[in-house]
C-alpha cells in the first residue's frame, strides 16, 4: 500500500503559531458568491440555503426526499463542509414552490427560478469568515501575517479533504476497477478520481514550493490569467511576465492531470512527468477514466482579506475564487490539526 504524504512545504516563511480550528460549526462559516443573478423565470427552482452541520449531500437527500426530484437531478455548485455554517445554491427541476417547515439546521434563506440547471463550478467565490480559537499573536504578527498573504498570495494546495480521512479517498482510487465490476457509486467514484488528480497537483506544487519557484517563470511555464480560465505559453526571460506575476496578474500552473497532449514544455514538462511517474497507480486510474488534462494556478490571492484578534482568538475573513481552500490559507499562518 502506497503511504501519500499529505504534508505540504509552507511557501511564505511566516512564523506559525498553534491555534484551535473548528472547534464549533459557528468558527468556520462560507458563503457562496454566485457573480451572476438568475433569470427569475423558468422550470428550474434555485434554493439559497444555510445549513449547520450537514454536509452537501445531505441537503440534496433531504430536497429529494422533500419533492421527489431524483438525487442526480438536483444541482449543486460545489460540495460544501459538514463542521461548519454553509450558505449555499441548490437547484431542482421542479414546477411547485417549496412549502411547509424546514427541518433543524436547514434554513432556506432565497429561493428563485432560472431557466438552467444549477452546474458544478457555476458560482464566482466563496466567503470565508474563519475563527482561530487559543491564540494571541502580537500586533507585529498579526501585521506581518496580512502583508504577506496579501502581497505574495498562498499556494494553491487542495486542502485535506479532498482526500478523506488519513487520505483513504487516495487509497480507493489506487484500487478503483474501471472495467465495470467495481462496486461504487458514480458519486463515490468521481470523489475518488477528484482526489488523485489533486494529489498530484499538490505534489508537483509542493516540489515548486520547496525549490521557490511556485510563483516565477520556469522554462516550458504555462500561465493563467488571474479571475479567468484562459491560460497561455510563457517565455520565462520575457520581462513583461516576470512584471505580470510580480503584480498578480497571472499565475504559473500545474497539472490536472488527464488524458491528452500536455501543454508544458522543457523544464517545467520534465519536472511534472519526473514527479506523476512516482503515482502511476494514481495516473492510470485518471487515464483510464478519459478525464481530461486541464491546469490550475498554483498561486491564489485572497480577495478583501483581514484578520482581526480578539481575547484569546482569531477572526480571519477573505474571498476566494470556486474550487480553492479556505486551509491554504490558514495554514501558512497556524498550525492545528485539519490544516
Amino acid at each position: 500500500m502506497t503511504d501519500y504524504s499529505l504534508d505540504w512545504p509552507r511557501a511564505l516563511g511566516l512564523e506559525t503559531l498553534s491555534a484551535v480550528f473548528r472547534e464549533t460549526p459557528r468558527d468556520f462559516i462560507v458563503e457562496e458568491v454566485l457573480g451572476f443573478e438568475p433569470t427569475g423565470e423558468g422550470e428550474h427552482l434555485w434554493l439559497f440555503i444555510e445549513k449547520t452541520n450537514l454536509n452537501t449531500m445531505d441537503v440534496v437527500q433531504w430536497l429529494s426526499s422533500k419533492t421527489g426530484v431524483k438525487t442526480r437531478d438536483i444541482g449543486f455548485s460545489g460540495l460544501k463542509d459538514k463542521l461548519a455554517i454553509t450558505r449555499q445554491w441548490f437547484s431542482l427541476r421542479y414546477p411547485g414552490e417549496l412549502d411547509g417547515s424546514m427541518p433543524e439546521h436547514i434554513t432556506l434563506l432565497r429561493k428563485v427560478r432560472n431557466s438552467r440547471k444549477l452546474r458544478h463550478g457555476n458560482h464566482r467565490a466563496n466567503h470565508f469568515v474563519i475563527t482561530l480559537r487559543e491564540i494571541t499573536p502580537s500586533d507585529y504578527l498579526l501585521g506581518h501575517w496580512t502583508e504577506s498573504v496579501k502581497s505574495c498570495g498562498v499556494p494553491n494546495y487542495f486542502g485535506l479533504q479532498r482526500f478523506g480521512r488519513h487520505g483513504a479517498n487516495l487509497q480507493r482510487a489506487a484500487a478503483l476497477s474501471l472495467d465495470g465490476k467495481s462496486r461504487v457509486s458514480r458519486h463515490q467514484r468521481g470523489l475518488y478520481l477528484s482526489a488523485a488528480r489533486a494529489y498530484l497537483f499538490n505534489r508537483v506544487l509542493a516540489k515548486r514550493v520547496s525549490s521557490g519557484d511556485w510563483d516565477k517563470p520556469l522554462p516550458g511555464d504555462v500561465m493563467a490569467l488571474e479571475g479567468s480560465s484562459s491560460v497561455f505559453h510563457a517565455d520565462d526571460s520575457d520581462t513583461e511576465i516576470v512584471r505580470r506575476l510580480s503584480e498578480g496578474d497571472i499565475h504559473p500552473t500545474g497539472p490536472l492531470w488527464g488524458i491528452g497532449e500536455s501543454m508544458v514544455t522543457a523544464d517545467v514538462k520534465t519536472l511534472e512527468n519526473n514527479i506523476i511517474q512516482d503515482f502511476g497507480e494514481l495516473k492510470t486510474v485518471v487515464e483510464k477514466a478519459g478525464i481530461k488534462s486541464m491546469r490550475r494556478p498554483l498561486r491564489v490571492l485572497p480577495q478583501q482579506f483581514s484578520i482581526t484578534a480578539e481575547a484569546g482568538k482569531v477572526v480571519v475573513e477573505f474571498i476566494l475564487p470556486s474550487g480553492t481552500y479556505a486551509t491554504s490559507v490558514l495554514r501558512e499562518m497556524v498550525k492545528a490539526p485539519g490544516l
